[in-house]
């Protein structure tokens, strides 16, 4: 029986992420219904108690909260246009999308009687299996309380930076933040290679020091052995780079690190690397025939 503190979800966005969050959601107790572009995603969810939708629409119908947790600003665009939301209803859009187009859904939204906050989250897969997400919140202070308790499932963090679209901004900082770390991890094992250092005993030796991160810790041992699973998609990041040199660019701030690190993500996607992880900055070091 579903918890009855916690509402009934409509999760709609099964990816890398949205999968496990999904499915602590459920193992917390709450009534969910899910949806997926590619169905077959929705399956395992189901094995364990959630109710398939077969459309967006469908999947909402009866919710009291929508979770979304989708590629892009187009795709969160074309589902809630597509999923007719009940009034009284609050929309927590997980995914990383643009702050403008944030702010835009809430107005419309607002209209419809519906209620939003962008809630993009940062912690990657391990995080989102672990639930220990840090959650970043754009809205009122009001629909953040009573989203608080789903949000508490998925995330160990949850900060609240203000209005809509603020959450969005909070991201892009993360994203800049994320694109010079991995970068800069896989430039230093890149010259640790080339002066024939022994790469994970190095790793080993300076994790615990100055130049300890996420990045050193959770995907050097990828960027040594070449191998790069999911993760976090290379060509989500480089668009959530782009965000982020938008918003700078709204500021007149040139961000020089990051440019550099989106034209390498660039010139990745463009040798067929997009849908590898974000690790695989370190191919960029590799020689170029």
């Amino acid at each position: 029986m579903p918890a009855p503190s916690l509402p009934s979800v409509a999760f709609l966005g099964l990816g890398c992420l949205g999968q496990p969050m999904a499915a602590n959601l459920l193992r917390a107790g709450v009534h969910l219904t899910v949806h997926n572009r590619t169905r077959v995603k929705e399956e395992a969810l189901a094995a364990e108690g959630a109710q398939r939708a077969a459309t967006p629409a469908a999947a909402v119908a009866e919710a009291e909260v929508v979770m979304l947790c989708l590629s892009d600003d187009a795709a969160v665009v074309e589902v809630l246009a597509a999923a007719p939301l009940r009034p009284g209803a609050l929309v927590i859009d997980t995914s990383t999308i643009g702050p403008a187009t944030s702010r835009r859904l809430a107005q419309q939204l607002q209209e419809q009687g519906v209620a939003y906050l962008d809630a993009p989250v940062t912690g990657g897969t391990e995080g989102a299996k672990a639930g220990t997400l840090s959650v970043l919140v754009g809205g009122g202070a009001a629909d953040l309380e009573r989203a608080r308790p789903l949000l508490e499932v998925i995330g160990r963090s949850i900060s609240h930076f203000g209005s809509v679209g603020c959450g969005q901004e909070a991201k892009a900082v993360n994203q800049v933040l994320v694109a010079g770390s991995y970068a800069a991890v896989a430039e230093a094992l890149a010259l640790a290679q080339r002066l024939g250092l022994p790469q994970a005993e190095l790793v080993e030796a300076l994790r615990q020091g100055a130049a300890g991160s996420w990045a050193l810790e959770h995907r050097s041992r990828q960027m040594i052995e070449n191998t790069y699973p999911l993760g976090f998609r290379l060509a989500l990041h480089h668009k959530d780079l782009t965000i982020a040199l938008e918003a700078a660019a709204g500021q007149q701030l040139d961000l020089p690190i990051t440019a550099q690190v989106a034209a390498m993500e660039a010139a990745l996607l463009d040798a067929g690397h997009g849908d590898e992880d974000v690790s695989a900055l370190a191919r960029w070091f590799q020689p170029r025939d």
